[in-house]
């Protein structure tokens, strides 16, 4: 089995435990109980495998405190012994590990060009993965193919259902009001329908609803480059353009849970016969926006699979586009990152690798020129999560609720 490393070619030699607790207020014992099993079994799923020792040194925690909650975890199977560390006096330290087969969740990607079902073991691991290239989908459509993708999950026996905790759903704010060529009218629906209400009672199991560039960047800080990242900016580039913010390892949301959402930045675009028009930043950096690009150079794309598929005069329309999205992308992420100084910008989304990459490289080579002026710009780089992060970033939503550390967990209520 792949480990969770080398599926997301992740370092973890350099990892750094997040400061939990960090400018969270006191609380009674009870919720600081559930925080600190949070926090340790964090730990162990950051680090492991992992001493108690080591968990007492990372978490502040008591060697006895320690000692109690690891034996409730493994009494739930949440976490694994993994062999003993040799050397020194006494017994052998045994190690810990986080159990993939300890819970399990599903995620949901709603979007106006597909959608996506993924299955996620706690260790992080895809255990299925069904989608469909589908433009505007309809409630009923997608409730369909949300039902025959759990019976397939089933019949694969990709998971235990007797363990999953959850579903997760990722899509876009306002998804049914934000008009895009080719929408119909009759999709102003996902504005009037209850979501969660709508999936629940499939697996009767509870359902967390989430923008999907924030579940992305969720995704992100819990098992991708947010293991050694403590803050960073991320940027979803889908069918629309979305973000989100991680400081000081907690997602910050924002007053209106619109962190990071630079999509609608008004900018100015200039059209083929030189017209300038005001448009919003996802207009010109986008699925749909590099689609429609290559559509006017002739080339019939409507698929990030018939990105994989151009000739060669179809690539250099890309690498045109590319250009033109980061001279677009330049300002609003230089602005982002002298304003927080977070440690990484990640981009993720559908696009192909290659494509964030070079995107990520040209913006990275324009900053490389303003090191005398600006100081400590943050490197723009692939995030782990890339492809499925919406999906994934979906599933480790009622993971992030229910078993990883959260700034609620010991905030004080009226």
């Amino acid at each position: 089995m792949m480990s969770a490393d080398e599926r997301f070619d992740i370092d973890r030699s350099a990892a750094k435990p997040a400061n939990y607790g960090e400018g969270m207020s006191g609380t009674n014992l009870e919720r600081a109980g559930d925080h600190n099993q949070r926090v340790t079994l964090q730990a162990v799923r950051a680090n492991g495998p992992i001493t108690r020792a080591d968990l007492a040194q990372i978490t502040g925690l008591t060697a006895p405190a320690i000692a109690n909650i690891t034996k409730r975890l493994l009494d739930d199977n949440m976490i694994l012994k993994a062999g003993r560390l040799l050397g020194g006096r006494g017994q052998p330290a045994t190690k810990l590990v986080v159990n993939p087969d300890g819970a399990f969740s599903i995620g949901l990607n709603i979007d106006r060009d597909h959608i996506a079902v993924v299955a996620l073991d706690f260790e992080g691991k895809v255990r299925a993965r069904i989608s469909r290239e589908v433009h505007f989908a309809m409630p009923d459509e997608v409730v369909a193919f949300f039902k025959a993708a759990i019976e397939q999950i089933r019949h694969d026996h990709a998971i235990n259902f007797e363990r999953l905790i959850g579903i997760g759903i990722g899509m876009p704010d306002d998804l049914g009001r934000v008009r895009l060529p080719n929408r119909p009218e009759a999709y102003e629906v996902w504005s009037e329908i209850d979501v969660a209400e709508l999936f629940g009672p499939i697996l009767n199991v509870p359902v967390s609803l989430e923008n999907d560039a924030t579940a992305a960047a969720i995704g992100e800080m819990q098992f991708g480059h947010g293991l050694q990242t403590a803050s960073f900016i991320y940027t979803l580039i889908s069918a629309g353009l979305g973000g989100g913010l991680v400081i000081n390892g907690h997602y910050f949301r924002g007053t209106h849970g619109r962190s990071g959402e630079i999509g609608f930045l008004p900018i100015v675009r200039q059209t083929p016969d030189g017209t300038q028009t005001p448009a919003s930043l996802q207009d010109a950096v986008s699925l749909y926006a590099l689609y429609a690009h290559l559509n006017a150079a002739g080339h019939a794309v409507s698929t990030p699979a018939d990105l994989d598929n151009l000739p060669p005069e179809g690539l250099s329309v890309v690498d045109d586009w590319i250009e033109k999205a980061a001279s677009y992308l330049h300002d609003p992420f230089l602005t982002l990152s002298c304003a927080i100084n977070p440690e990484a910008h990640y981009i993720g989304g559908r696009l192909p690798a290659t494509v964030i990459e070079k995107l990520c490289a040209r913006l990275n080579e324009a900053y490389a020129k303003l090191s005398d002026r600006v100081p400590k710009i943050a490197p723009v780089t692939r995030a782990a999560l890339a492809v499925d992060s919406a999906a994934m970033g979906a599933a480790i939503l009622p993971f992030n609720e229910r078993f990883l550390p959260i700034r609620e967990a010991l905030m004080k209520t009226a």
